[in-house]
């Protein structure tokens, strides 16, 4: 049954709304994708903060329509065609869907996103994935700044290791 001309209004308001608070967007296709496969999907990236939207592609091309982004024709892209929005961190979506896709590569696939206002394609889409999530890179750039200060702590402890094993090779030359 074909929706009426309220309910697209609405559907419309609600995918500006995500639009807004999002601070990232993934648009997968999903052509074979079953129910449970679907399902589990969402839960996934719920997990990571992050909403799975199936709606028409005119719907969804209209809500871009405004937002000044270049290249983006939603209706373009083949198959059926999902929004995914990031609330959190932006590599999340991509990520959660990359990790999904393995061995599902023929039912779901990326065909672009939005990152700070600009249209990527399905190959940036696909490196963005392969970044390390937010919290990676913060273990990584701690291990960095440790790093001198662990090895500065070493060179200074050297010294008084140095001193207690003269005082003991003493200890044991006396006895």
């Amino acid at each position: 049954m074909p929706k009426t001309k309220l309910q697209k209004q609405e559907i419309l308001r609600t995918i500006e709304e995500k639009i807004k608070k999002s601070k990232s967007i993934v648009f997968a296709k999903f052509d074979a994708l079953g129910v449970k496969d679907n399902e589990a999907l969402r839960s996934n990236l719920k997990k990571s903060d992050s909403e799975y939207l199936v709606a028409k592609k005119t719907l969804l091309d209209i809500a871009f329509k405004d937002k000044g982004i270049e290249n983006l024709e939603i209706k373009n892209f083949e198959g059926k065609v999902a929004a995914i929005f990031a609330y959190g961190d932006e590599v999340a979506p991509a990520k959660t869907v990359h990790d999904f896709k393995k061995g599902k590569e023929e039912k779901i696939d990326f065909v672009g996103g939005i990152l700070e206002n600009k249209f990527l394609s399905k190959e940036q889409v696909s490196a963005l994935a392969l970044l390390p999530s937010k919290n990676e890179l913060y273990a990584k750039m701690v291990g960095s700044l440790n790093a001198p200060i662990s090895g500065f702590v070493n060179v200074l402890a050297g010294n008084l290791r140095k001193f207690v094993y003269v005082l003991k090779a003493i200890e044991e030359k006396k006895f």
